[in-house]
């Protein structure tokens, strides 16, 4: 069992919704050298992809090749953006330990999204009917999606401890031991990449049309395809 990757997001309230990627972090070790430039991309691509098109407050696996995306994403409230945790990992890694992860990234970020754009709070974190207008925030101490610098590093620093402790996922009966269970009354959602786009949209035309993938990615994908669909058919 191998957990690659581990993200939180915002999404806007838009239909669809679109996405700022909070931060990232990957275990790429059973992958070549070589292989891992692009595996990255294509990580930061499908986690993307999948956060846009999940409804909130409805947990889903999502299947891609031979990995699996957990998904849970919160509503949004007025004035503020939701948040979006996703894991990703290989076929065989079981829910609950996914699910009760996501749930703690969620939980432990909850106020995070009054402070980003678009959230109930301008950069500089008092409410706006509180104060006259902010001065805009000094580039130099924004981080990209928004966070301060000291924001990113934490939530990284975070994401980098649950992504090697959860690469066993009995780990996570000791982690998860102050959270309460999930509501064995949840209903996650078991889909393929294709059940979650747009009618008319195909994974292939995404991926060829994607800014924020490079030529090594693109074709790195087709290749993982072909070779895939080799093996169901062998």
């Amino acid at each position: 069992m191998k957990v690659y990757s581990l993200s939180l997001l915002a999404l806007n309230a838009a239909t669809p919704a679109t996405s700022t990627l909070l931060c990232q972090v990957n275990d790429l070790s059973s992958f070549s050298f070589y292989q891992r430039g692009s595996v990255g991309e294509f990580m930061g691509f499908f986690t993307k992809t999948v956060a846009e098109r999940t409804q909130p407050n409805t947990p889903a696996s999502i299947e891609e090749n031979s990995y699996k995306a957990h998904v849970f994403r919160t509503s949004a409230q007025p004035g503020k953006p939701s948040l979006c945790a996703v894991m990703i990992t290989d076929m065989e890694y079981p829910l609950r330990p996914a699910f009760s992860l996501l749930t703690r990234i969620l939980d432990e970020n909850a106020s995070l999204g009054a402070s980003l754009p678009g959230g109930g709070a301008a950069a500089g974190g008092a409410p706006t009917s509180y104060r006259t207008p902010a001065p805009q925030p000094n580039p130099s101490t924004v981080a990209a999606g928004g966070l301060s610098p000291a924001q990113k590093g934490k939530l990284e620093a975070t994401l980098q401890g649950y992504l090697v402790k959860y690469q066993d996922p009995k780990q996570a009966d000791t982690i998860m031991r102050v959270q309460a269970e999930l509501d064995e009354t949840k209903v996650v959602l078991h889909k393929t990449i294709e059940s979650v786009l747009e009618r008319g949209e195909k994974l292939d035309n995404l991926v060829e049309r994607s800014n924020a993938l490079s030529a090594q990615s693109k074709m790195f994908y087709k290749t993982a395809k072909k070779q895939n669909s080799c093996c169901v058919l062998m």
